[in-house]
């Protein structure tokens, strides 16, 4: 079918299929695995130096403790190869229940994790079991909601629904700093890391449940399961899949590159940062960090309109660019006390909202229709791995070798990247008028 027979079927779908249901199922849903996501970043940052590392420095710990973070990255396309499978043998239902069911399991069992001076070393090999379990699961709980949602809103609001699954991670970050911040105020240090640090763990498996629930009424009812089949958001082998879209997913996996290593450079550096060099309690940044993120949520708002009135392709290019200038300078404002961290976050988090807001788009808008649900996984998790997995541990380590110059550096390189995907890219600029 042509392009043109395709957009019109998309056109047609909008009228007959609720947008808002599928967009509350979507921001539930992502929202639950960015909970979860902050929850363990935090306690990498607050938690696992101290507990799981106490026999190094300070910052050889959190260094291990983030070497542990990027497992659940390089684990994540080998989950989404996993459960694809059960997706074409079981249904998406099926799916879905195991990989929430994994993820809720393994972020509540950190609850439970003894620390080094209980049981050694295996401490640390338990936390890396755990955090691979995460990895596997987020992989599994792809629901193609986001692009069923983009196949069926009119073609001149897609930037406006695009950005609606990425508010999940703002809100995500602001409950999960909100409610640590609030454990390690009122608590002593002694407690916290005794057992208050414990509780946000919990919570994010009483998250998962509703969450769970809150998709599989919309993924497992007969109507929205012949609609995914009939807009070929079905499940196609990877091997396959790369085949025949290895140049789009590789483009699709640089084009949000500098907005994903923008999103760690704003959320879990700069508390490594300001908890390690200098004087501020973690409690205090984290409060600073949900304010921020306030002002994400709010950018990531209107990154829909001003997509739609510029173009994806153009905001994804300018915002590289903008986050490229940022990268010379700001980082050093987490050494300018109160103000200059506020300014830095503020900042940070209004830049990462107009880009990482469209970052959904780049994904998925080049893939063919027989391959879109696999290629749109697969590049999100290319993506992550990418421009975000690794983010805390190497700005982290070339900031305290070489001062946080070099941590803007870092972040430089991934605007770079971007602006290289871009150019290579001879069909984003259509990706306007064609579904993501």
């Amino acid at each position: 079918m042509t392009e043109h027979g395709h957009e019109t079927r998309g056109e047609n779908a909008h009228d007959s299929v609720n947008t808002g249901e599928i967009a509350i199922g979507v921001i539930i849903g992502r929202t639950s695995e960015f909970f979860d996501y902050f929850v363990y970043a935090i306690a990498s940052v607050v938690v696992f130096p101290k507990i799981v590392f106490p026999y190094t420095d300070p910052l050889t710990g959190t260094l291990y403790s983030f070497a542990i973070f990027a497992l659940a990255f390089i684990a994540r396309p080998i989950g989404t190869t996993i459960f694809l499978t059960v997706d074409r043998l079981y249904g998406r239902g099926v799916k879905l229940t195991i990989a929430l069911f994994l993820l809720g399991t393994s972020t509540v069992a950190v609850a439970f994790l003894p620390g080094y001076e209980q049981i050694g070393m295996a401490s640390a090999v338990l936390l890396a079991i755990l955090r691979i379990g995460q990895g596997l699961s987020l992989g599994g709980t792809w629901d193609g909601l986001a692009p069923l949602l983009a196949l069926n809103v009119p073609p001149k609001q897609r930037g406006w629904y695009a950005m609606i699954p990425q508010l999940a991670a703002p809100l995500g970050l602001m409950v999960a700093s909100a409610l640590f911040a609030f454990f390690i105020i009122k608590l002593s240090a002694a407690d916290f890391l005794a057992w208050g640090w414990r509780y946000p763990f919990f919570v994010a498996f009483a998250i998962n449940v509703v969450a769970l629930f809150a998709r599989l009424r919309i993924v497992v009812t007969p109507e929205y399961s012949q609609l995914f089949e009939s807009r070929d958001l079905e499940p196609e082998p990877v091997v396959r899949t790369l085949r025949a879209e290895g140049r789009n997913v590789l483009i699709g996996t640089f084009a949000p590159l500098a907005s994903f290593a923008l999103f760690h450079m704003v959320t879990v550096f700069p508390l490594s940062w300001v908890f390690l060099f200098t004087q501020e309690g973690p409690g205090r940044f984290l409060i600073i960090e949900t304010i921020a993120a306030g002002f994400g949520a709010l950018a990531i708002v209107a990154s829909g309109p001003i997509a739609d009135r510029v173009g994806r392709r153009t905001l994804l290019g300018a915002s590289a660019v903008a986050i490229a200038a940022f990268s010379g300078f700001a980082p050093q404002l987490l050494n300018g006390g109160d103000i200059g961290e506020a300014v830095f976050m503020i900042l940070g988090f209004i830049l990462l909202g107009i880009s990482f807001g469209q970052s959904s788009g780049s994904v998925a808008s080049n893939f063919s229709r027989a391959h879109r649900y696999t290629a749109s996984a697969l590049t999100s998790d290319f993506a992550w791995l990418c421009g975000a997995g690794f983010a805390p541990f190497v700005a982290l380590a070339l900031s305290s070798q070489f001062g946080l110059l070099s941590a803007g550096a870092y972040l430089l390189s991934g605007a770079v990247c971007t602006l290289l995907a871009l150019t290579m890219s001879t069909r984003l600029d259509s990706q306007d008028q064609r579904p993501d």
